[in-house]
């Protein structure tokens, strides 16, 4: 290896994930030591064997000290990735007496001070997975020093610690931010939309502290936020939003102004409190909710949405809900041209046809697709939901394209029977075929 050009060894050396391999290399060559200036991300994982050798008698070099020696021998880097990996993150404060520990406290502002000031004038990138069971009680001001550091930071990801926003200065340039499994002292965002004004994607996943937050982005494209019980009032303002991904429970109030969004999946317990501003171009849209038939009748969606997927998932309180059926789904979605059922939606709707049929509702032109995960108990009758399939591609006869999977473990002669049965019925339908399980891939035959 020593012999190749250097213009190839660097390449060789960025493509590398994992930066602990990188200082191995520069152990082993001297040339390699030499190139390894020039590489330009640092990318550094604490790995369960690795956290198991440094608490037996086995000796290991320090995770931070392998990452400080990284950085005071690179120059211009530009993406540095550190944490825990995912085995660790699952431990639980049974599982070991870590609350004394800080070796791998990564979010400690004094350890970042011996590393980030060697970066910040050329870092675009920083992801930091921190070790929950030393961060949750330690409060962390990473943010401020980041933010005073890192003037040309465009991407920022946090996860597993307890944030202050004390000392946080405006980054104009940060495009993307990430804060997972966070407690965040900003109970309202306010900071966060103060100090991050032109973000575009913003992901909040998991993100405690919060009591009235109010998400409000002129300029954000894309967002991913899971909110916790404890807010009970949420607004998301951002007037150039295109895809949202949403998922709360019961919020007594729930504001969207977001009139450009083309994309959105949105999973809620109590539509009671929903209230939406117009959606002129939302075209795509998944809902999941034990509330669904509240929230397909209540809420405008827009008039242009064509591609709609609906999980009506069970709740403690679903013997309290309006009964579902697939009238009510295409007279709150008319214009749709494919619907996607999930397991107990198809259960739902085709229990409600059975006690009352398909309704006086006139067909709908557009519908073209229909996929869906069939949901048969052992006691369910072929022939009733064949009758079922028959009734719906007799009433949509625009509908020429059917998707159905039938669960894993249900009896071979059964789906055989079924197949069997739709395929001969309905000619004129393409038929594709599959198999789902809960908490396994789908997999089309």
């Amino acid at each position: 290896m020593e012999e190749l050009p250097p213009e190839l060894l660097v390449k060789i050396l960025r493509r590398l994930n994992d930066s602990e391999s990188l200082a191995r290399c520069r152990v082993a060559s001297k040339t390699l030591n030499l190139l390894f200036r020039e590489v330009r991300a640092v990318n550094l994982t604490c790995t369960l064997s690795r956290f198991l050798k440094s608490r037996s008698i086995v000796v290991v070099t320090p995770f931070k000290t392998i990452l400080r020696s990284l950085i005071e021998n690179s120059c211009s880097i530009r993406s540095i990735s550190i944490g825990v990996d995912k085995a660790l993150r699952r431990m639980s404060f049974d599982d070991s007496n870590e609350e004394d520990s800080k070796d791998l406290y990564l979010t400690d502002v004094e350890f970042a001070k011996e590393w980030l000031p060697r970066v910040r004038e050329d870092l675009e990138m920083l992801s930091i997975s921190d070790f929950w069971i030393q961060s949750c009680w330690r409060k962390s001001d990473i943010l401020a020093l980041v933010s005073s550091n890192c003037s040309k930071l465009v991407k920022l990801e946090v996860k597993n610690a307890w944030l202050s926003v004390v000392g946080l200065r405006e980054m104009p340039n940060l495009r993307h931010l990430t804060l997972e499994f966070i407690r965040l002292d900003d109970e309202n965002l306010e900071k966060v939309g103060e100090c991050f004004p032109f973000l575009q994607v913003l992901n909040l996943i998991g993100v405690g502290g919060l009591k009235e937050p109010r998400i409000h982005f002129l300029h954000l494209k894309s967002c991913y936020w899971t909110v916790s019980n404890a807010p009970l009032s949420l607004a998301i303002v951002a007037p150039n939003l295109l895809e949202l991904k949403l998922k709360c429970n019961k919020p007594k109030s729930l504001i969207l102004e977001t009139p450009k969004l083309v994309k959105f999946h949105f999973s809620v317990e109590n539509a009671e409190g929903v209230r939406f501003g117009e959606f002129q171009d939302l075209n795509s849209i998944e809902l999941i909710s034990p509330d669904m038939h509240r929230l397909i009748s209540n809420i405008r969606f827009g008039n242009k949405i064509r591609k709609l997927a609906v999980d009506s998932v069970k709740s403690i309180e679903q013997s309290e809900k309006l009964e579902l059926g697939l009238g009510t789904l295409l007279q709150g979605f008319p214009d749709i041209t494919s619907l996607s059922l999930s397991p107990r939606t198809w259960s739902d709707i085709e229990t409600h046809f059975q006690s009352q049929g398909l309704g006086h509702m006139k067909g709908t032109a557009s519908l073209k697709q229909i996929t869906a995960r069939v949901q048969m108990s052992d006691h369910t009758n072929v022939h009733q939901t064949v009758s079922f399939i028959r009734s719906i591609l007799n009433r949509y006869r625009g509908l020429t394209d059917m998707r159905l999977m039938i669960h894993r473990d249900k009896d071979p002669r059964v789906r055989s029977n079924l197949i069997s049965a739709c395929m001969m019925s309905n000619p004129r339908v393409s038929w594709k075929w599959g198999m789902w399980a809960e908490g396994g891939e789908d997999m089309w035959v």
